[in-house]
């Protein structure tokens, strides 16, 4: 592997903050978003994601309610960060040009622009106004199995042309092997002039394998969780991740001690459950299915009665994504109404 030699050789965007508010069903408090933030910016790491799971304005029946409203969270992070950047995921169509505006003017200094794998063209008003208020910009393009290189490739193009500053294969579902990585990132650093970045879930427990491969062709924006924090099994685990890179003579500024007492003085005690892979987390990851949904499925498996995994199986099987949630309960429903149906001979 080919070792920089660049004051940082990767650049940490934590997400525990954006990616971890599924995992606690989106109840963060102010409290709890001060503590997590400055030890974050205490470590050294250089941005912070903060968001409700599903981006700016993601509050909702659909997808979630958040216990506190994420511009108040926004704020608190910004106030605790004198050397990391605080960072906001928004999906076109859920949030807008305007929420973009109030985080920029809470003191947001980077934008990632999330869209499905093939949807890039849904965004460029988004990157274009993120650059206009002063924001680094990433594009984000989510559920990246679903798409074969080529067309990546193109979207990834669109996201450049649109102003991006980055561009991330993000592995919502954490389906990709690790050499789908490779390919993937491999492909992108020969097609556009921007940074590239990995964005992993651990749901069939290869995030740092797939992070690392990410890294090994050539990526130097990567995403990770403080405690494993994500949806579903949750994200490539950041302290673990500071550690193993530091082995390899790769440079990331974060102070690792920090990290490791974060992780289990201030987060661990935060866990509802411990992240780990379970039955859901594992399906979602065979099945190719959006990391947000596990705790979908639970619930209308428990509401109609049926195995949430046969539920995720057939989400996987019609290509559900982010934003389709209302499909859980009608395929729980059509489950449900099956076992119920005899079998004519």
């Amino acid at each position: 592997m080919r070792i920089m030699t660049n004051e940082r050789d990767i650049l940490i965007t934590e997400v525990a903050l954006r990616d971890g508010s599924h995992a606690i069903a989106h109840q963060y408090t102010v409290n709890q978003v001060l503590k997590i933030a400055k030890a974050l910016n205490d470590a050294n790491v250089p941005y912070i994601e903060v968001s409700h799971g599903d981006g700016l304005v993601g509050s909702s029946l659909q997808y979630g309610l958040s216990r506190t409203n994420e511009l108040e969270l926004i704020e608190a992070a910004v106030s605790v960060a004198d050397q990391s950047k605080i960072a906001v995921l928004l999906l076109p169509g859920i949030g807008t040009l305007h929420e973009l505006k109030e985080a920029a003017n809470l003191g947001a200094k980077m934008a990632r622009i999330a869209t499905h794998v093939t949807e890039a063209d849904v965004a460029p008003q988004h990157i274009a106004y993120a650059k206009e208020l002063g924001m680094e910009t990433v594009g984000f393009l989510m559920m990246n199995h679903m798409a074969p290189v080529d067309k990546l490739v193109e979207q990834a193009k669109l996201m450049e042309t649109y102003g991006a500053d980055t561009v991330y294969v993000v592995d919502s579902a954490g389906y990709l092997l690790p050499h789908q990585v490779r390919e993937r990132i491999r492909a992108l650093k020969q097609s556009v002039g921007i940074h590239v970045g990995f964005h992993g879930h651990n749901n069939l427990s290869l995030a740092m394998a797939n992070t690392l491969a990410a890294i090994e062709e050539g990526a130097t924006r990567i995403d990770g969780s403080v405690r494993c924090l994500g949806a579903g099994a949750g994200n490539t685990q950041t302290e673990v991740l500071i550690a193993v890179l530091d082995r390899m003579g790769i440079k990331t500024g974060v102070d690792l001690y920090k990290m490791m007492d974060l992780a289990e003085d201030i987060v661990a005690p935060i866990l509802q459950v411990p992240q780990e892979i379970t039955r859901d987390s594992l399906t979602l990851g065979y099945a190719g299915v959006y990391s947000s949904f596990a705790l979908h499925a639970k619930r209308a498996a428990e509401k109609f009665g049926v195995d949430s995994r046969d539920i995720l199986i057939e989400l996987g099987k019609r290509k559900v994504v982010g934003g389709q949630e209302d499909m859980i309960v009608e395929v729980a429903a059509e489950i449900a109404k099956n076992k119920q149906s005899p079998v004519l001979g």
